[in-house]
């Protein structure tokens, strides 16, 4: 069985020594997923198993677990040597799409430019007086498209500081070829540990209670409570219960609150966990360029998709590339792939704005749901603040330190034995004198 990652990064974090519930809580695992996980991550990697008088068990591991499963496993330097090789080419594969577009820019505005080039060689042999009078179809465009593509020093001048200025109102660590891309996709789903990141508040909730909770302290961090009057039964904690062994009971008013035993035993003192009064979900965003990049990935895409509109228009009829051959006719038989690149550019990042805005308004009515809930807890009403209280009974923590141990396999057992029968017979030599003294 691989180790499971997670488990990893929660031992890491609660310092090597840990218990079921601190990792399930830490990391928001199913109890049972993290028990096995452990038992697997001790057995591979040289871990510890230490059991207290109450039948407890505490997974001590070395501080270099990682490197001696590094060592042990195959798969797990195959799985960080991909990682690394992914990282490379993720970033190429960002990068080509800017690549792409200057390459489509270039090829379009120097195909065009030797169409125009060659049809005004040819009206100037023909009439070389007439030729400033008498424009063609291959004529026209060229002053217009240059003019369109070339403003002037005072209109580069005005732009180079608007951009400036966006950049001091939005920083963005994202070079060119990273903010097309960003531009084109965007840069992910801020929520995609989401799922994560709800179990892991909703541990440390239950931890931050000591173990005792009642439903209304999780329902700000789960969605699809029910309707109103489902609510009252509170059946959306089931799925709370079931990743983290909970238990109910109920009050003598006949309300319900949960303890969760597994959660409860530590293997140290710890300290609140820092969490939410809800769980928010972070809104998506178009883009982490800056505005000044984001308008000059749009410009650049207009540019190249008028110059291909343009160009489609040139080698209409196919006698230009014909007669000039080379370059011109290769850029017509990709002139669909150029047309349709310069589409997509334009489209996909339209479509995407609308699409997030979309998105975003249902992400804000979850989040405003979600806080409705959390702020019954900042003013509880007299039941549900007696409810809370009552919680409080079953609230408790069991910190498991070495004089709790009764059984270690860092140690021989014979060792153990001997140590356990000595203090055993110092706490029987203290109460016969306790008993002798009364």
């Amino acid at each position: 069985m691989t180790p499971n990652p997670t488990i990893m990064q929660a031992v890491e974090k609660l310092g090597y020594r840990v218990t079921v519930g601190d990792v399930s809580s830490h990391a928001g695992l199913n109890v049972a997923e993290a028990g096995q996980g452990l038992l697997a991550l001790a057995s591979d990697a040289g871990g510890h198993l230490q059991v207290a008088e109450t039948g407890d068990i505490v997974y001590q591991f070395p501080r270099n677990f990682r490197e001696v499963l590094r060592n042990k496993y195959f798969q797990m330097r195959l799985r960080e040597w991909w990682n690394k090789v992914w990282e490379v080419l993720f970033y190429l594969i960002r990068i080509s799409f800017a690549v792409f577009l200057i390459l489509s820019i270039a090829l379009i505005t120097i195909t065009i430019f030797i169409i125009i080039t060659a049809a005004n060689s040819d009206r100037n042999g023909n009439n070389r007086s007439s030729s400033s009078r008498d424009g063609g179809l291959f004529f026209f465009p060229f002053p217009d498209l240059f003019w369109f593509f070339s403003p002037n020093y005072r209109d580069r001048q005005q732009q180079r500081q608007y951009q400036r200025h966006s950049q001091r109102s939005q920083e963005s660590d994202l070079n060119f070829f990273e903010a097309v891309f960003s531009f084109l996709f965007g840069d992910g789903n801020p929520n995609a540990n989401l799922e994560e990141r709800r179990w892991q508040e909703v541990g440390a909730v239950i931890q931050n209670n000591q173990g005792a909770v009642v439903a209304e302290q999780v329902a700000p961090y789960l969605d699809n409570l029910g309707e109103s009057y489902t609510q009252e039964y509170e059946d959306y904690m089931l799925p709370v219960l079931m990743r983290f062994n909970g238990k109910p009971e109920v009050s003598p008013e006949g309300q319900i609150v949960y303890y969760f035993p597994e959660l409860q035993v530590k293997a140290s003192k710890t300290r609140h966990q820092s969490v939410s009064t809800y769980l928010e979900e972070f809104p998506w965003r178009f883009s982490a360029a800056s505005s000044g990049q984001v308008m000059l990935a749009a410009g650049l895409g207009v540019l190249n998709f008028v110059g291909a509109l343009i160009l489609g228009v040139l080698i209409a009829d196919g006698t230009a590339a014909a007669q000039l051959g080379g370059l011109v006719v290769f850029v017509q038989g990709i002139y669909w792939l150029l047309w349709g690149y310069g589409a997509g550019f334009l489209g996909v990042p339209l479509v995407r704005y609308f699409w997030i805005q979309w998105r975003n308004k249902k992400l804000a009515a979850r989040n405003r749901d979600r806080l409705s809930r959390s702020r019954l807890l900042a003013n509880p009403d007299d039941g549900l603040q007696r409810k809370i209280n009552y919680a409080q009974q079953f609230a408790t923590e069991k910190v498991i330190g070495s004089e709790d141990l009764v059984y270690s396999s860092e140690t021989d057992l014979i060792d153990q034995e001997i140590e356990r029968s000595a203090q055993i017979d110092a706490e029987w030599q203290r109460r016969l004198q306790e008993g002798s003294g009364e």
